[in-house]
């Protein structure tokens, strides 16, 4: 039975990178520093702003993020609940590969689970009765693994919240101020950043914390979209039913 892939790393990478760096990757002096300005951050710059979004986005003990991102590899979504303490869930789709699931609960195993169309892309080439018994195995099932498996590690590089919050990158130097709208039904502010052909907006909410609602890159090698929700909210990761569970170990 051929051997269980993963999404492929460079895709997970681009994913990773486009959330820490918030899609800004250079900016030069602060020429985008507004004039006075009225309206829920007062007199505060674009730059200034998106800053202290960020830092109040890096004392999260929890959110959620929905990425949908264009990079070499191919179009990448993902769907991801994680929090402080490692636990983990959410969907992840690379290209036309297919779909795979995502639950870390409190311990150290995770739990994945591929659709049809991602097991029938790992089996693609193989006879048709290797092809079938990897779909019998493994439809709807949960393939455990442990979390310190090199395989395993490059799924979790999104359920990482600490690390995500600690690189989160302050590079919003000439962020301008724009319109007030609406993310997720909670009111925000857009601020715009350009660097050459690469166009940056943040939105921000304007009531309650000052979270950073969504980031949108257009233009550039890798746009996309990340939307942030559920802040500070209990991730819920329940350990699978042992039915449904099978064995990485048990795998050829």
């Amino acid at each position: 039975m051929p051997a269980i892939v993963r999404p492929r790393r460079t895709a997970l990478a681009a994913a990773l990178c486009a959330v820490v760096a918030l899609g800004a990757t250079a900016c030069g002096p602060f020429s985008g520093d507004d004039p006075k300005a009225t309206g829920p951050f007062g007199d505060l710059t674009g730059p200034r702003i998106v800053d202290k979004a960020v830092a109040e986005t890096k004392t999260a003990t929890s959110l959620t993020m929905d990425i949908s991102l264009k990079t070499t590899e191919g179009p990448l979504k993902a769907y991801v609940s994680t929090d402080l303490q490692g636990k983990c869930a959410g969907t992840m789709t690379v290209d036309t590969t297919g779909t795979a699931e995502l639950l870390r609960p409190a311990d150290k195993a995770v739990y994945l689970r591929f659709d049809e169309a991602f097991l029938k892309e790992q089996a693609k080439g193989e006879p048709e009765e290797v092809q079938q018994a990897l779909l019998k195995e493994l439809k709807d099932r949960w393939v455990k693994t442990d979390a310190e498996d090199p395989d395993a590690k490059d799924m979790l590089e999104l359920c990482d919240l600490k690390a995500l919050l600690a690189d989160f990158e302050q590079t919003t130097a000439g962020t301008v101020r724009g319109e007030e709208t609406t993310v997720g039904g909670r009111k925000a502010l857009t601020l715009t950043q350009t660097l050459k052909d690469e166009k940056t907006t943040f939105y921000v909410a304007t009531e309650g914390k000052p979270h950073l609602l969504k980031v949108v890159t257009t233009g550039g090698e890798e746009p996309g979209t990340i939307t942030f929700s559920d802040y500070d909210k209990p991730v819920v990761a329940q350990t699978p039913q042992k039915k449904d569970i099978v064995d990485e170990k048990s795998l050829g």
